[in-house]
């Protein structure tokens, strides 16, 4: 190990891992010959874990890490860290929250008017040669329209901050209402759905919200709702999703996260009515840098005082 004890798990940006690797002497999980007889030798002297959402730190990691005293997670999202069992032996978590906000809420914004007038789609249309053929089918408007959030943190107040620009009624699904909001609050996530016209999807993903968008939230959507999900894959029952697609239960979808990413579900693949996108709600050239500099302050801090500045 390293002079200061500190394993990188997998990796983030090539920036990012020369970083940290030159200036704090880290170890590279990822490039290991043989991983588990490197844990074997090693694993005793880790004190800190770097990780992303890609590559977390499960249960089975941490057993090997028997003095680990922090994780450091690049992104926002850490339900692939077991944020319980570290709790438990009082290791610290951190993550990034905060400066992605905007890119993630961007991004939200530009599925919406993506999937209702159809953009994706007819950029296919365009480049199959098949204008000449006739006119392109008419999309929806999106000025005015309701839009459901689901999870009306930072992430879910940006979103519905960039909805108001565009007159668009907004009421969220919270497990308990906020006072401070100004947006009408669903109790019932269906009764959301059947409203909406668009249900986003802001939500942290994890055990407690596993499947939550399942068939009959998807049912109580509609044939002419639209779902947008930037939250995490595993927020969606995907069966139920692809098959409300296939039978027109649901007017379509615009999805930037999946739940077995990187491998999209091959049905999805052949639909007009779905945009597809590879989970690159925060990746922009600022917001990465931004990420990286937080998770190194983090570190710093921790290094420093035994405190990190952005736990969970």
């Amino acid at each position: 190990m390293g002079a200061r004890n500190i394993l990188q798990v997998g990796p983030v940006t090539e920036r990012f891992n020369t970083r940290l690797t030159q200036d704090y002497q880290a170890e590279r999980l990822w490039t290991q010959v043989d991983r588990e007889a490197f844990l074997s030798q090693h694993g005793a002297d880790v004190e800190v874990l770097v990780t992303s959402i890609r590559f977390g730190c499960d249960a089975t990691l941490l057993e090997r890490l028997p003095n680990l005293r922090a994780i450091c997670n690049f992104g926002v999202g850490y339900d692939s860290v077991d944020v319980g069992a570290a709790k438990q032996r009082g290791i610290q978590v951190s993550n990034t929250p905060d400066v992605l906000n905007d890119c993630v809420a961007d991004l939200a914004l530009g599925l919406i008017i993506d999937t209702a007038r159809r953009l994706s789609e007819a950029d296919r249309f365009v480049r199959r040669g098949a204008w000449p053929q006739g006119n392109f089918p008419l999309a929806r408007r999106v000025t005015g329209k309701r839009v459901g959030i689901v999870g009306l943190g930072r992430i879910g107040k940006d979103v519905a901050k960039r909805c108001a620009g565009f007159d668009m009624q907004i009421r969220y699904h919270n497990r308990k209402p906020d006072p401070h909001s100004p947006y009408g609050y669903e109790a019932e996530l269906t009764a959301l759905a059947r409203w909406a016209d668009f249900l986003v999807l802001t939500c942290p993903g994890g055990a407690q919200t596993r499947h939550l968008i399942d068939a009959p939230v998807l049912e109580a959507l509609g044939p002419q709702g639209l779902l947008i999900n930037v939250a995490r894959g595993s927020v969606v029952d995907e069966v139920a999703l692809v098959a409300a697609l296939q039978n027109g239960t649901l007017g379509g979808a615009g999805l930037d996260v999946f739940e077995d990413e990187p491998r999209v579900p091959a049905a999805l693949l052949t639909l007009d009515n779905v945009v597809l996108l590879p989970h690159i709600a925060s990746g922009t050239e600022e917001t990465r840098l931004q990420m990286e500099e937080l998770v190194f302050s983090n570190l710093d801090a921790f290094l420093a005082d035994g405190q990190v500045l952005t736990a969970v």
